[in-house]
């Protein structure tokens, strides 16, 4: 499953051997509408669709039915002042299918948005107010810094 070497023999006792694997996998929320059982995920290219299988049942303990991968071209650019062109790596996209009993839904990471937009809605009134304030204070003193007062 690791792609890496060990180091090679080195005097001394004891030999410490670390396994690290180069797979990795990110959750990523689907472009399109898809069924409550199906979850996507970024791997890396090396994965196949068995060893995302195996590392959801095994790691995360996760009821695997089926596994879709498909490679995502990554986008091209051309430089507009010397000409050439640069492309963004591929991606390898995995869809996996739990059970029809089991649901998963995208977490949602901000949550309390709502809450913040409110507050912040709150600061700029008040902000606003106090500038309204500030100007009714210095009218009758045109041309005057705001700073300068008595």
């Amino acid at each position: 499953m690791s792609t890496r070497w060990y180091p090679i023999y080195q005097r001394g006792n004891p030999q410490l051997r670390i396994f690290l694997p180069n797979f990795w996998m990110k959750l990523i929320r689907p472009t399109e509408e898809q069924p409550k059982n199906v979850a996507t995920f970024s791997v890396s290219m090396q994965m196949t669709k068995y060893d995302v299988q195996n590392y959801l049942e095994k790691i995360y303990k996760l009821p695997v039915v089926d596994v879709r991968t498909r490679i995502e071209l990554g986008k091209t650019k051309r430089d507009q002042v010397h000409g050439y062109v640069t492309k963004e790596d591929d991606v390898k996209i995995a869809y996996v299918t739990l059970p029809r009993t089991e649901e998963f839904t995208f977490p949602d990471m901000f949550a309390d948005r709502q809450e913040k937009k409110e507050s912040d809605e709150k600061s700029l009134d008040d902000s606003k107010e106090g500038f309204k304030r500030f100007l009714d204070r210095n009218k009758k003193r045109a041309g005057t810094p705001g700073w300068f007062s008595i």
